[in-house]
């Protein structure tokens, strides 16, 4: 994405365990029943695939060596598209081939992972067409992507949607420049739509500075909140509590191993409930992530088959 976001490659305290940190919208309803994680104090550890390259699978490669629980506790598919198709006028929902073939093999691909009781996420970001969460011009407009949203999710099991307003460049094919009320109608009409599901916010673009409209601030509709830039600190703007917000972010295998540990030290320290890491591949990144479990469980990571 952006350089100092993701160079098109992305660039909470222990007394919050990781089962408590999800239950903020998050009944599980993917058909079977999920098997308890291991007992996990501390934050929410996330983390971005990117699909294109890597397999979600890895999430659910590395467990904690004290106690077996999960390091990751919500995996994001990253990500699929809001295009907009220039006959019709309308934004819709695009899978490219390499998420389509993971929606498409959820029994391989997602069913393991939230077995292990990791949830999924699908990440939904712009794609230069002039689409964005931003510039609906209707509530109705914006209601009918949500449903694409919700529909998708119940299609595939999943357990909530991203929101990343990045590459939307508003304005192409003709299309509205961003307004106060899109966002607005399309949280709250999502919200409405999966009211026991994940709604995250990577905490960039004109989406993510227009909460509120008409009298309705939907900053509480979010389940978790995290800052863009990795290997910085920055604390979400948006009016949730510490427990929902990750100012750490971390580009798992680019992000200095000692970085990620003075991350991970200040999220523990400044009692935040979440942990944002991106990228993770199929390399064995046991010692780059025990970097940041030791300071965020006190114990070192171990990668599995």
């Amino acid at each position: 994405m952006l350089t100092p976001v993701r160079n098109r490659v992305r660039a909470a305290a222990l007394a919050l365990s990781a089962v408590a940190a999800l239950t903020f919208h998050t009944a599980s309803t993917t058909g079977a029943a999920a098997a308890p994680a291991a007992a996990k104090q501390g934050p929410t550890s996330v983390a971005y695939v990117e699909v294109n390259n890597n397999s979600m699978l890895n999430v659910g490669k590395y467990t904690l060596a004290n106690g077996g629980g999960n390091v990751f506790d919500v995996a994001v598919i990253f990500a699929a598209n809001i295009n907009y198709d220039t006959g019709t006028k309308t934004a819709y929902l695009h899978f490219n081939e390499n998420v389509r073939r993971v929606l498409d093999n959820a029994a391989t691909e997602i069913r393991p992972l939230q077995q292990k009781g990791i949830k999924v996420v699908l990440s939904v970001l712009g794609n230069h067409q002039g689409a964005g969460f931003a510039n609906f011009t209707s509530q109705g407009a914006a209601s009918a992507f949500a449903k694409q949203l919700s529909d998708t999710v119940a299609e595939y099991g999943l357990d909530g949607v991203d929101f990343d307003d990045e590459y939307a460049e508003y304005g192409n094919n003709g299309t509205a420049q961003p307004n106060d009320s899109s966002f607005v109608h399309l949280v709250t009409a999502l919200r409405a739509n999966m009211p026991d599901k994940i709604i995250s916010l990577y905490n960039i673009g004109p989406a993510a500075s227009r909460l509120s409209y008409g009298g309705v601030d939907v900053s509480a509709e979010f389940d978790y909140a995290w800052n863009p830039y990795y290997g910085t600190w920055q604390v979400p703007g948006i009016a949730l509590p510490k427990s929902k917000l990750s100012p750490a972010a971390v580009e798992i295998g680019r992000t200095s191993r000692s970085a990620s540990a003075d991350l991970a030290r200040r999220t523990v320290d400044g009692g935040y409930g979440v942990y944002l890491t991106y990228n993770l591949d199929g390399t064995d990144r046991s010692a780059d992530i025990s970097a940041f479990t030791r300071e965020l469980y006190g114990s070192d990571a171990v990668r599995t088959s």
